[in-house]
């Protein structure tokens, strides 16, 4: 690469917001607030660090399992579990989507997720979930995850006009 020149458009980070390091940029200051608002908040302070105008820090709010709880009705049938549909359904609804499941130690999404299927393999039931589904309906009930991809979208140049 020659001096000066460089290909990169946009670089992102995808880490799961629940295990960040308390000494990541903006995590000691975060407002009160809702989970995506601290978030918000830890990414800006994030990008403001890192001070690269092509860096879009992503955080998952709280954890990636939350795009898996955005595809119930794949899941359900990937574990064998008939039922499962509805509990996680059920589960997000009562959170307030996907992305509010809460992060507590015992209640966090892969732990809600291994709890209603203990043979739920993280690895690969997850991504296998979210593969078959589909980003689009993980866009339409994340509102957060949604923002990014539409970020890297215009960043890149790919938005897609309806």
């Amino acid at each position: 690469m020659r001096s000066g020149i460089c290909s990169i458009t946009v670089l992102s980070t995808l880490i799961d917001y629940y295990g960040v390091p308390s000494d990541t940029p903006g995590m000691a200051t975060r407002p009160p607030g809702t989970p995506r608002s601290q978030v918000e908040h830890v990414e800006a302070a994030m990008s403001e660090a890192v001070g690269e105008p092509r860096f879009l820090p992503h955080l998952v709010v709280h954890e990636t399992e939350a795009w898996v709880l955005a595809c119930p009705e794949v899941l359900s049938e990937l574990v064998g579990a008939p039922k499962l549909a509805g509990r996680i359904r059920a589960l997000t609804v009562s959170s307030g989507g996907p992305e509010l499941v809460n992060d507590g130690p015992d209640t966090a999404p892969s732990k809600r997720l291994r709890s209603l299927v203990p043979g739920y393999r993280k690895t690969v039931d997850g991504p296998d979930a979210i593969g078959l589904t589909g980003v689009d309906a993980v866009r339409r009930q994340c509102p957060h995850a949604d923002a990014w991809f539409h970020a890297v979208d215009e960043r890149l140049g790919t938005i897609r006009r309806s």
